[in-house]
């Protein structure tokens, strides 16, 4: 038997222990108004002989992560919702029984307390118990030197432990809940409505993705787990909801790194009657504003970096971007061949079935983006990788659309919504010859939705943005596993 195992069969036998003593080690509700992070503030700067004259009464609980034992007396550290206290246990201040249970505890259990703040002789603030109440038994120990968990499988597998070992973790996902939070009044103020829409979709679309499929047994037909939300929200959009947005996750059936997940968070919203330049500055006010009640600035650092969020950001063209950090000739992108060969030179590998703007967009990926990290606009995106843009005006092959990059990483992809039904049509039709060619992300035909178009889509700007990856920016953070509770990871070993 190893040493964990060994431990766990001795909670095992200390859990028998308590049930015979008649102590349910799996309790029921326990009431806590006090809770050790208020208690800390608020007596701070109470001095031991104030708090002997005036004695503070406090109930809380929390888990130990800290043990001490000295006969007839033990100091625990009790953690409450990120936020440690210590209590005194001593044999003459609390039931017979309850001192029976103080000695059969183990750091990771779960206690309720009640007692009064007393200052140690080293000053530290404390709770002298006077009521011990086990609300749980914790029947695994803690991995050794479980304060400093670094293993990042065990932590990204294991995020309960990972939560208990590193208390800043828990800060992170705090501030993720705050940022969504932020993202939803920013859009609720400005007469956006929030909707669902479909997980799963009979037809995969809106983003160009490799899907997961999954099977309905009752209606013995293939659905598609969503690789985007656009074209339901489109579908809202002409049934007449001009501003709505939706919050929720999106699958791809992709490879794992540290800025890919194949279940992911996307916000994506859609104003009617605005075009993608609208969206510029809403996109500029939107994450300026999150930053700020974030992280109280628009000036964060962010790895090596500091990052500049406050508005006006940079713009490029696709185009510009690419002259600019390529090192390619401007006429080496005047045609398909010009650009696959000035690709090849570089040793990036395109096919000859690529078309002019899938073999830029693979220049761009390979050159341009590692370089865009203070906040830039990539305007004007090739037609041939844009199936859902508008095109532009002052050049049909290029379409009114920007990315958003900030710190090397795409964070929002926008555009004028196309909502020509027949350019539409001939553009998903292009896509499909591309997907019987073998191109396993190009979209298929959705019959519905073009049937939706010619019932007539007002000109709407449309935008999604990658919460994972904002969430990165603003916490900090290198890898999107640090923001997502539970990331994928491959199978455990037996």
């Amino acid at each position: 038997m190893d040493e964990r195992s060994e431990q766990s069969q001795q909670r095992l036998n200390k859990l028998e222990d308590l049930r015979a003593l008649g102590v349910d080690p799996y309790g029921t509700r326990f009431d806590r108004p006090d809770h050790a992070a208020t208690i800390i503030t608020q007596h701070s700067a109470t001095d031991g002989t104030t708090l002997e004259q005036a004695p503070i009464a406090c109930t809380l609980a929390g888990r130990v992560t800290g043990l001490r034992r000295f006969g007839k007396a033990a100091f625990a550290v009790l953690r409450d919702e990120g936020a440690s206290i210590q209590v005194y246990l001593k044999k003459d201040k609390l039931e017979p029984l309850e001192f029976q249970l103080a000695q059969q505890l183990d750091v990771g259990d779960w206690i309720g307390v009640t007692g009064t703040l007393f200052r140690t002789k080293t000053d530290e603030l404390t709770v002298s118990v006077t009521r011990l109440t086990l609300l749980t038994k914790s029947l695994q120990p803690l991995p050794e030197k479980w304060h400093g968990l670094s293993n990042v499988e065990t932590r990204y597998r294991q995020r309960y432990l990972d939560l208990i070992a590193n208390p800043d973790i828990q800060t992170i996902f705090v501030q993720r809940s705050r940022i969504v939070e932020s993202i939803r009044q920013f859009l609720i103020s400005r007469d956006f409505l929030e909707v669902e829409t479909p997980m799963m979709h009979p037809v995969p679309g809106g983003a160009t993705a490799r899907p997961f499929i999954t099977h309905h047994n009752s209606l013995d037909t293939d659905l598609y787990l969503r690789i985007a939300p656009e074209l339901y929200l489109k579908r809202l959009v002409v049934g007449g909801l001009p501003r709505l947005f939706e919050i929720n996750r999106n699958f791809s059936n992709e490879g794992l790194s540290t800025i890919h997940n194949p279940e992911f968070t996307m916000l994506e919203f859609y104003m009617a009657f605005a075009d993608f330049e609208d969206l510029i500055p809403f996109t500029e006010s939107l994450i300026a504003e999150t930053a700020h009640t974030i992280c109280g600035s628009t000036s964060i650092p962010y790895q090596e970096y500091q990052i500049d969020l406050a508005p006006p950001w940079k713009r490029l063209t696709f185009t510009e971007a690419i002259l600019e950090f390529s090192g390619i000739a401007p006429d080496a992108l005047d045609t398909k061949e010009t650009a696959i060969a000035a690709a090849r030179a570089k040793g990036f590998g395109v096919s000859d079935g690529d078309s002019l703007g899938a073999v830029m967009n693979t220049i761009f990926e390979s050159t341009v983006e590692a370089h865009l990290i203070q906040p830039t606009f990539i305007t004007h995106y090739p037609i041939e990788i844009s199936p859902l843009a508008k095109r532009s005006a002052a050049n049909p092959h290029l379409t009114d659309r920007f990315e958003l990059y900030i710190a090397g990483r795409e964070i929002a992809n926008a555009f004028s919504e196309l909502n020509d039904p027949i350019d539409q049509r001939e553009r998903f039709e292009a896509q499909a010859a591309l997907r019987a060619g073998g191109d396993a992300e190009a979209h298929h035909v959705d019959a519905d939705y073009l049937r939706a178009l010619e019932y007539g889509l007002p000109p709407t700007a449309g935008e999604g943005i990658g919460i994972d990856r904002l969430v990165m920016l603003l916490t900090n953070q290198a890898s999107i596993r640090e923001v997502i509770l539970f990331p994928q990871l491959r199978p455990e070993n037996p």
